[in-house]
């Protein structure tokens, strides 16, 4: 049977050793920047070297995350320096989110392999292939698919494929997720979410009671179990089983890698018949930690309130006793590499010392040996000094001595030889690892071009403006605004693609006003959502739309397979454009037109190159975007499109969208973010255009705004000399995030 990867965490050097002592194949671990948990104790430059020392010895691969958005001046001026020393040393794989990141590293270091983390939210085999073409040598997949999902994507693309089988999960879909980021300025995708999703929320309906208990923590998943569904994972084709955990202490890795490790082995030993697990490691995983209890996620469903803590987010944990073991079997205990030596000792002769290992021997020599003058040394004397290996990573399995019988040696030299030797043989093995750097590609080299022709086209003109709509009232607001080129049709909600008949009535309604007409793709692309889009193409491609707004790698690599020409497309703000870099990347696929991230703040966006981007100027920004529904969670899923209300502890009201048709549903600020007012400042950041968001406003909001926009942009107007919003945020505009 195939082998197959257990992937532990190690928050520490501690940690590693013990994940690898109790088993692990492989080891993630995060270094002093750029990595996803950044406040995690992370590993600094000579601890990730021993880290990676370690491993190897053992057998285990070390991969470190590089999983955060990058900044421009992070990307140019940090990341090739920063990877640079774990690339020679011999780093085995890089975990990345940001495509600018991947691509610049995968020019800089070609060998060095790269997996995607699940921060990209890759859920079908179209965003995967995408990726693929990008360099990437393993996906990790997004935590909510199942089994069919991933068999499907594992007989699609020759592509390793690795998912989460056992920690935390997150209530959002990973990468998606700007609560934390607008709520407090503490983004998951810079890695410091302060996960407000662990909170209590009372749940409202539309006319603004109560649905169920007081305080509830509807975001608040439970912990991920699957040591029951060892045999269907490796079955549908995941290679690598990954157990969460970087901030936990180093009982809870190694003890869960332990009990995985048992049953991996036995499922690869004796295969699904008769698999198995006993009552009493399932009562160690609960004690090593959890949360509410486990679940085993979404491998089995697409959504269900059983997963959920509701009552008790907090994670606790039993056993002391069990605790004390594992510390003993694995933290405690330092697993050393056995070794040979042969010393000879011989009068008027330098003292000659050779140890191995199978694979490598090394001879040194030291001092010369003497004739004894008084007390001559005794070969248990000398025995004692060459076998003390202290913090080596060795340990003398024999050790066989010739020496005469009145000779003399200091001990100073005794020990000289021993250290010279030991450090010989380090160098020798380790030696395999380490690597030459290629020569280095410049970032003006890797960036050149980005957004020349995107400038060319739109010289001369002035930026534009677009709406995009969720609602009727809506669209029929911006198909009677002049002032207003492009229109983009929600495809989630307001247009399905099996409604194609009212996609076509639009589309003929805004060409007939004068406008461009785009089609908006669903957040999420699943294989659901896939299968609807394939089978009405025809009708869509019919419509006569102008373009695709695309929110996700799968709708991309869709829209690629169907052959949707790139100029027709424009990324959204979630297809993260942070850098020069992630630009160039998109611009490998011919994608030029794409929309400012909301988490760049001004001056960031003044030293982005804008032409071809967008910048949304208003809306209500999605905070979450989960694969679970509050509405079905806390009364019943009735397929029913509804919009209930979460009330946080300062009484802020976040709406709450459930998209039916793709099975998904939506969390928006409590306020709308309003840039409106901050012409001045935006108009000279060269963007090609603007966008205002309508998802739940009522007519006249919907009109107040275009208004709004109106007297500030059109007229010229101050923005004291009229009415405002009276509830709005400034987002990241002001602030931006760390």
């Amino acid at each position: 049977m195939e082998k197959l990867e257990l992937l532990a965490p190690a928050g520490s050097l501690t940690t590693l050793k013990a994940v690898v002592n109790a088993g692990a194949d492989a080891v993630y671990l995060g270094g002093e920047m750029f990595g996803a948990r950044a406040y995690a104790n992370n590993f600094t430059k000579e601890e990730l070297f021993a880290g990676i020392d370690y491993g190897h010895r053992h057998g285990s691969r070390v991969i470190l995350a590089v999983n955060t958005l990058l900044k421009e001046e992070e990307i140019k001026d940090q990341l090739y320096d920063y990877i640079l020393p774990y690339y020679e040393y011999g780093i085995d794989a890089l975990i990345v989110q940001d495509l600018g990141v991947m691509d610049f590293l995968h020019a800089q270091f070609p060998d060095l392999a790269l997996h995607t983390s699940t921060q990209m939210t890759v859920t079908g085999a179209e965003g995967a292939k995408l990726l693929v073409e990008h360099g990437v040598s393993r996906i990790v997949m997004a935590r909510e698919l199942s089994f069919a999902e991933i068999k499907k994507i594992h007989e699609a693309v020759d592509v390793e494929l690795e998912g989460f089988v056992h920690g935390a999960l997150c209530y959002c879909y990973s990468g998606q997720c700007l609560l934390s980021s607008m709520l407090g300025g503490r983004s998951g995708n810079r890695g410091r979410c302060a996960q407000p999703c662990r909170l209590p929320y009372e749940v409202l309906d539309e006319a603004g009671r109560r649905i169920g208990k007081a305080e509830n923590y509807v975001l608040s998943p439970k912990d991920l179990c699957t040591i029951d569904h060892i045999p269907e994972l490796a079955e549908c084709g995941l290679y690598s089983f990954k157990i969460e955990g970087r901030m936990k202490q180093a009982e809870y890795a190694a003890g869960v890698v332990s009990v995985y490790r048992k049953y991996m082995d036995r499922y690869l030993s004796y295969g699904k018949e008769g698999y198995l697990v006993s009552k009493e490691d399932k009562q160690k995983l609960f004690d090593f930690g959890n949360r509410s209890g486990f679940t085993d996620g979404y491998y089995l469903r697409h959504n269900g309130k059983e997963m959920i803590t509701f009552d008790r987010p907090g994670h606790t944990k039993g056993g002391e006793k069990l605790q004390e073991q594992i510390r003993k079997t694995y933290i405690e205990t330092d697993k050393k590499e056995a070794i040979s030596g042969k010393l000879v000792l011989k009068k008027e002769h330098p003292a000659c010392l050779t140890v191995g290992t199978k694979e490598h021997t090394v001879t040194v020599s030291g001092e010369i040996v003497q004739q004894a003058v008084k007390r001559p040394m005794t070969e248990d004397t000398v025995r004692e000094k060459i076998k003390k290996t202290g913090n080596t990573p060795y340990q003398f399995d024999e050790l066989e001595i010739t020496m005469d019988p009145d000779i003399f040696l200091p001990v100073v030299a005794l020990n000289q030889l021993r250290r010279e030797a030991l450090e010989q043989l380090m160098a020798a093995e380790t030696a395999k690892d380490r690597r030459e750097a290629p020569a280095q590609v410049s970032y003006q080299t890797f960036t050149a071009g980005v957004g020349e022709e995107a400038a060319e086209y739109e010289s001369g003109n002035a930026p534009y403006l677009a709406v995009s709509v969720e609602q009727k009232q809506a669209l029929e607001a911006a198909l009677h605004t002049d002032f207003i080129r492009r229109i983009y049709l929600d495809g989630g909600m307001l247009f399905p693609p099996e409604d194609g008949k009212a996609l076509q009535r639009a589309v003929r309604q805004i060409r007939n006003a004068g406008k461009e007409a785009y089609y908006v793709f669903p957040m999420i692309f699943r294989k659901r959502t896939k299968e609807r889009f394939a089978a009405n193409w025809e009708t869509i491609q019919s419509a006569g739309l102008d373009g695709f707004l695309i929110k996700s790698y799968d709708a991309l690599g869709f829209c690629r397979e169907q052959g949707v020409p790139a100029e027709k497309m424009i990324l959204d703000h979630n297809m993260y454009t942070w850098s020069t870099a992630a630009r160039a990347a998109y611009r490998s696929d011919g994608i030029r037109y794409d929309t400012a991230p909301v988490e760049l703040n001004r001056h960031e966006l003044s030293e982005r190159v804008n032409a071809g981007s967008e910048l949304i100027l208003y809306g209500y920004l999605p905070l979450m975007v989960s694969a679970q529904c509050v509405h079905a969670n806390t009364e019943k899923c009735d397929h029913t499109r509804c919009v209930r209300y979460l009330k946080d502890r300062y009484h802020k009201r976040f709406a709450v969208k459930n998209n039916c048709n793709d099975c998904y549903m939506v969390l928006y600020n409590s306020s709308p973010l309003s840039l409106i007012h901050q012409k001045r400042e935006i108009d000279r950041m060269g963007f090609a255009g603007y966008r205002l968001c309508f998802t739940n406003e009522t007519e006249k909001q919907v009109k107040e705004v275009l208004v709004m926009y109106q007297k500030l942009w059109m007229e010229g107007k101050k923005a004291e000399d009229i009415p405002y919003l009276s509830d709005y945020t400034n987002g990241h505009f002001k602030r931006g995030v760390e």
